[in-house]
């Protein structure tokens, strides 16, 4: 479940990951690339799926670099361009050091590319607050760029966490097209935030939205309208 991983192990390794000097001629980080990619893959596996409308509806509110249709903007870092809880590992096992594997989308890119998913899975209510608040804070105390070190950390975030939502949810619809079943309960959830996306946001003029988080947890702000967390 995501509120049991170590986001705090997690948050440090991505600080630390962020701060590497970035070699010379290292490829783009692959992270937008990847969503396009799955979104094309829904298009054209799982058009007619009643989910499939609103999410591609949520990726036309995206910024072009989100979408890989724009240069990534600046400046760069590096990137692990694919955090996912599968990538983080105990070596040696199995109560060595965190680390982070699988490095096959590693690349220079915006760092707040890689607290995509944490982000998205806060803004879709399957992170609990007070976890997504960890991670935050542990990236934070690290040195993490990708965030201001005080203050409001949503208008750096809000575009990743949305194309990351919106990534997920074309994953999960159409797989779950392919094998002829329903959404289960996590992937109607990230289905439900594209529609809320796809309803209440604007296409945003600028690679960094203007949300503010909300005492409840929402998103809201100046470049969009609101992109709730589902509340029990």
């Amino acid at each position: 479940a995501p509120g049991a991983a170590p986001w705090e192990a997690a948050a440090t390794l991505l600080a630390r990951l962020h701060r590497t000097h970035l070699p010379p001629d290292v490829p783009p980080m692959r992270g937008p690339a990847n969503a396009a990619r799955a979104v094309a893959r829904l298009g054209a596996e799982a058009p007619a799926h009643p989910a499939a409308r609103p999410v591609l509806r949520a990726w036309a509110t995206l910024p072009g670099w989100a979408r890989a249709e724009e240069p990534l903007p600046g400046p760069p870092a590096l990137c692990h361009g694919d955090l996912h809880l599968g990538q983080l590992v105990r070596h040696p096992a199995p109560d060595g050091p965190w680390r982070l594997i699988d490095i096959d989308d590693l690349g220079a890119g915006p760092p707040v590319w890689d607290l995509a998913r944490p982000a998205s899975w806060y803004a879709c209510g399957l992170l609990p607050p007070q976890e997504w608040s960890r991670f935050l804070a542990a990236y934070r105390a690290a040195g993490g760029p990708a965030v201001p070190a005080d203050g409001d950390p949503w208008p750096a975030l809000d575009p990743v966490a949305r194309a990351l939502t919106v990534q997920s949810a074309a994953r999960a619809v159409a797989k779950a097209a392919a094998a002829g079943r329903p959404l289960d309960e996590v992937e109607q959830a990230v289905v439900e935030a594209c529609d809320r996306m796809g309803r209440l946001s604007v296409p945003p003029a600028r690679p960094v939205g203007c949300n503010r988080p909300e005492p409840d947890g929402s998103l809201s702000g100046r470049g969009h309208k609101p992109f709730r967390p589902a509340r029990s």
